[in-house]
């Protein structure tokens, strides 16, 4: 996790700036691990209990009979994909990387290896199904899961060498990336509470829908430069104060849409799974 302590002779913009992209990391960590909680929950214990026509009533036509490769493919992307989204919250936190290094390797070990699991069922299941949305979405989705697959590689390889500056900054994009199924889901319900479904049709092939193709993961790599980068290209007061509106926005989004879809989907499909029901 970045390092969001403020220095002495910061400004009130340094200052708010900061209380608001530390607001950001909490709200994102907090959903993202509902979220997860609700993959595992919902899909992965389907697949186990061989129930895998219900993952069709959320997203349409993605079990299908006739393809059982795309089924395994899914179901691998699904189960990896929870894993990771609760994981990664874990290894970007200064203090567990500090003073449990060994904590640290072992769980990293097993978000890169789900984040690679993750990657290859997905493009398992496009390539020999193919997704609902047709060419646009297959290469929107097949691009998500190739760089996430890449960004995985490089993390785990620049730990190894010992470039420990890297591996964090690979680290950062992975988890950018990782949480780009979350903020698909995000993205969708809140388009839908607000526009009544403007630009979007059942197979996925409406304006809309072709601009989420590639938007709920590209954004994701630009924000995950400029933590990268310490801030540097907020360095005017304007950039600042255009930071903090644009953070403020979206902390108030993800609280909304993330108690939304905790009432309605998430909570339900978790209390489920507890309660044995």
């Amino acid at each position: 996790m970045e390092d969001f302590s403020i220095p002495v002779r910061e400004t009130w913009l340094d200052k708010t700036m900061h209380i608001a992209a530390l607001l950001l990391v909490i709200i994102v960590w907090g959903s993202a691990i509902l979220f997860g909680g609700y993959i595992l929950a919902f899909y992965f214990i389907a697949l186990l209990q061989g129930n895998t026509t219900q993952w069709n009533e959320v997203l349409p036509d993605i079990f299908d009979e006739q393809t059982r490769s795309a089924t395994l493919g899914i179901g691998l992307h699904f189960a990896a994909g929870g894993i990771i989204l609760i994981l990664g919250c874990i290894q970007l936190i200064n203090s567990v990387r500090i003073k449990y290094p060994l904590l640290h390797r072992i769980i990293g070990r097993i978000y890169v290896i789900a984040s690679i699991a993750a990657a290859i069922g997905g493009l398992v299941f496009i390539f020999s199904k193919g997704t609902i949305g047709g060419l646009i979405m297959d290469i929107g989705f097949a691009g998500y899961g190739i760089l996430t697959f890449a960004a995985a590689i490089a993390t785990i390889h620049f730990a190894r060498a010992k470039n420990f500056e890297q591996h964090r900054a690979w680290a950062i994009r992975l988890f950018a990336l990782a949480i780009g199924s979350w903020l698909y889901r995000m993205d969708y319900g809140f388009w839908f509470m607000v526009t009544d479904r403007l630009g979007h049709n059942s197979d996925f092939t409406g304006a809309f829908d072709y601009f989420m193709d590639f938007f709920f993961y590209l954004p994701n790599l630009l924000v995950a430069e400029i933590f990268i980068g310490r801030y540097e290209v907020l360095k005017s007061g304007f950039a600042k104060f255009l930071a903090i509106v644009f953070l403020s926005g979206a902390n108030l989004f993800l609280i909304v849409a993330t108690y939304f879809f905790t009432k309605e989907y998430w909570g339900p499909a978790i209390l489920d799974v507890i309660l044995g029901r």
